[in-house]
């Protein structure tokens, strides 16, 4: 709370942060600022976590020179903070030799990283993962796509977990081709659709590795499911809460094709089995004006594929998208199953034509052997929000990507990467190194302090040498007195 920031390294709570005062600091140009998380994100009132979340796009887009770190709380960073803020706050003490004694003695400490100059990387990959279960009977099948992006994003890369966004997505993708794994291993329940399953990869990038996806798949190649016979392109997008879902479209699906089909079966799904869920339809169209698409579905969209996105967001603008605070605690694993249930459900009376051959609205498919697990739903949403997913820390060789490959090679056919690396003539994304550094407190005395020590000392010798001198007077003046007496 000092008045002067110059060439001090600020220090913020989360539960203590000013917009206000971080704005101050890069005004004044301060040292650093350092804002510290709490390691239980769900301790955190819901209206503080809110407020943050409105301010990060501010922070992203505000060019400073000023570096800005974040750091998890522990019991010696505390230590710190407290330290600093006692000192801070005795800068308001009535006397003048308080403050100035407590100046003088007080612990102050030196911000150190040793980290180098960030540098742009020129070779870093956006992978993607993709598989498929193939239809029976002919070769002109129609497919359904269903697709999710599991990279997450926020203002610190290395917090970036993003559970709702899009952690859930990727769960239910992934129970999805669980549950059609089992069907289309039957023949009595094998579908005459292709599933084709793509977890993207840079969707925080304005969904790059789906739009190379695309054009690998449309532009450069002879024949692909995306080419034959296109239903509909399902994207899952963030799913883990609240009792509202969604149908995000660019262009309203006209009455008898299988996407108004699927609109029509969400909508009975939802009213005869889960009458808590608010359902609809938001319609958006596209404004390529726009630098960020709205949506992951505007992708296929473009390419004049019809698609929509599920989600429990009404809005695109929603702060929880791009945030360090989508954190795993904030995740319904209900709500989560649910949904996964809702559109499981939909999906499966649309490929079997269950409603056209009389089936009741509230037949619940999904049911014992075929349920769906809420136990492994959470497990997999516990093992993604794990770690930080943002785009620039995932390279084409990490555990992660080799972990989600093999998982969707469980159920899924076909199973590949794909890879997607920048134009370096006119780059779409650009990705930093020192992404991470370890920052190094040192406790420090203030320089009026060693003022203070050097005139203490200069004293000290200043009294020794009135002592030695006087003693010195003393001792002879005691030698004459001592020598008049012997000679009397």
């Amino acid at each position: 709370m000092a008045d002067v920031l110059s060439r001090r390294c600020v220090m913020m709570r989360l539960v203590d942060f000013s917009y206000e005062q971080y704005q101050k600091a890069l005004r004044q140009s301060a040292g650093a600022v350092v804002i510290i998380l709490p390691q239980a994100m769900s301790s955190v009132p819901q209206d503080v976590v809110r407020q943050f979340m409105e301010i990060e796009p501010e922070m992203l887009a505000m060019e400073t020179i000023v570096p800005v770190y974040f750091a998890v709380e522990d019991d010696e960073l505390l230590s710190i903070y407290e330290q600093t803020q006692a000192a801070s706050a005795s800068q308001g003490s009535a006397s003048a030799a308080e403050v100035l004694l407590h100046t003088a003695t007080a612990n102050g400490f030196q911000m150190v990283t040793s980290g180098a100059q960030s540098k742009a990387v020129s070779d870093w990959l956006i992978t993607s993962v993709e598989g498929r279960l193939t239809g029976l009977g002919g070769e002109d099948l129609p497919t359904i796509v269903i697709v999710a992006h599991y990279d997450s994003f926020g203002v610190a890369p290395w917090l970036s977990h993003g559970a709702d966004s899009n952690a859930s997505g990727i769960s239910v993708l992934l129970e999805l081709a669980r549950l059609f794994s089992r069907l289309y291993t039957y023949k009595r329940t094998h579908a005459g659709y292709n599933l084709l399953f793509f977890a993207s990869g840079g969707g925080k990038f304005n969904y790059q590795g789906t739009k190379r996806w695309l054009e690998d798949n449309l532009d450069h190649t002879d024949s692909s499911l995306l080419q034959d016979n296109v239903a509909f392109v399902l994207c899952l997008d963030t799913l883990g809460r609240g009792n509202s879902l969604h149908l995000h479209v660019s262009k309203p699906p006209k009455e008898g094709t299988l996407q108004h089909a699927f609109l029509r079966e969400l909508e009975m799904v939802v009213a005869s089995q889960f009458s808590e869920v608010q359902f609809s339809m938001v319609h958006k169209k596209i404004n390529l004006a726009d630098d960020m698409l709205a949506w992951e579905h505007e992708r296929f969209a473009i390419r004049r594929l019809p698609a929509f996105t599920v989600s429990h967001l009404e809005s695109h603008r929603d702060s929880l998208r791009n945030s360090i605070m989508d954190v795993r605690a904030w995740v319904d694993t209900k709500a989560l199953t649910r949904n996964t249930r809702i559109i499981a459900e939909a999906l499966t009376r649309v490929i079997y034509n269950l409603t056209e051959k009389g089936a009741p609205a509230d037949l619940q498919i999904f049911t014992e052997q075929m349920e769906i697990q809420e136990e492994q739903l959470e497990s997999v949403m516990d093992w993604l929000t794990s770690q930080p997913r943002a785009a620039q820390l995932i390279d084409k060789d990490s555990t992660f990507l080799n972990t989600l490959e093999y998982y969707m090679g469980r159920y899924l056919k076909d199973v590949k990467q794909h890879h997607v690396k920048a134009d370096k003539r006119d780059p779409e994304f650009v990705f930093y190194d020192q992404l991470k550094q370890v920052m190094n407190a040192y406790r420090v005395k203030p320089a009026i302090f060693d003022l203070l020590l050097a005139l203490c000392i200069a004293a000290y010798l200043g009294v020794a040498y009135i002592a030695v001198q006087h003693f010195g007077l003393l001792y002879k003046t005691v030698q004459r007195l001592s020598l008049k007496t012997k000679q009397q």
